[in-house]
């Protein structure tokens, strides 16, 4: 029963650090200390350790030897590997997600692309950005298939964490209207539009980006200190 416990006090924690990279709460090179996140969240560092060493194996955390974890920060090169490796995997996923679009899961996407639209309205770009994330992933999960949707999880975090190092225009996002149409051609079955849909929807998000720079970093207690309130 402990085992249990630790590995859903595991699951709660990965859950809370994966949304705080996606939604870039976390910035990139951000340290993340097991005494630090132990003492946040009132668990062990044994605990800590087994949720930072699967973000490390999903790419977004990095553990140096005696050195300790931080956030990812991916070098220019690595991002345009990502982003390469991103669109092989979006062409398939939604070319996977036209075959059998199920109206409650196409509902659910309208309901995600609702928030985006409402958080960005707001200036709200973190919780926007988030939503974009999830909207990606369920598309992952219409297509039905744990591998690829396991992989994009990794790639839309890391996605996330090189937005925040390399986007030169954070004010405009027309992401919104862009998943919208996707949405659309989902639903009509049209495969070809929606490849090409997702094929500029990925073009966009990488013009905007200039693959030369760096970020400032947040501090931890910052980040989860609504958790507790």
């Amino acid at each position: 029963m402990a085992s249990h416990n630790k590995a859903s006090q595991g699951e709660v924690i990965y859950g809370h650090i994966f949304d705080a990279i996606l939604e870039q709460r976390l910035s990139p090179g951000t340290k993340l200390s097991e005494e630090s996140l132990g003492s946040i969240f009132g668990v062990s560092r044994t605990v800590i350790h087994r949720a930072l060493s699967r973000l490390a194996h999903e790419k977004v955390v990095v553990i140096r030897p005696n050195r300790g974890a931080i956030v990812a920060s991916p070098t220019a090169a690595e991002a345009r590997e990502i982003l390469f490796a991103r669109r092989v995997i979006e062409k398939t996923v939604i070319e996977l997600a036209v075959e059998q679009p199920v109206k409650k899961q196409l509902d659910e996407l309208r309901q995600l692309v609702k928030k985006e639209h409402s958080c960005f309205a707001r200036g709200d770009r973190a919780a926007g950005i988030r939503f974009s994330g999830e909207f990606h992933l369920l598309l992952a999960e219409m297509a039905n298939n744990l591998p690829l949707l396991s992989f994009l999880r990794s790639l839309v975090s890391q996605s996330s964490l090189i937005i925040a190092l390399y986007e030169n225009n954070t004010q405009n996002h027309c992401s919104y209207d862009e998943h919208l149409a996707l949405i659309d051609a989902v639903a009509a079955k049209d495969k070809v539009r929606a490849v090409q849909l997702m094929e500029r929807h990925l073009d966009h998000i990488e013009q905007k980006l200039t693959l030369n720079n760096d970020d400032s970093k947040d501090g931890l207690k910052a980040v989860f200190s609504k958790l507790h309130t």
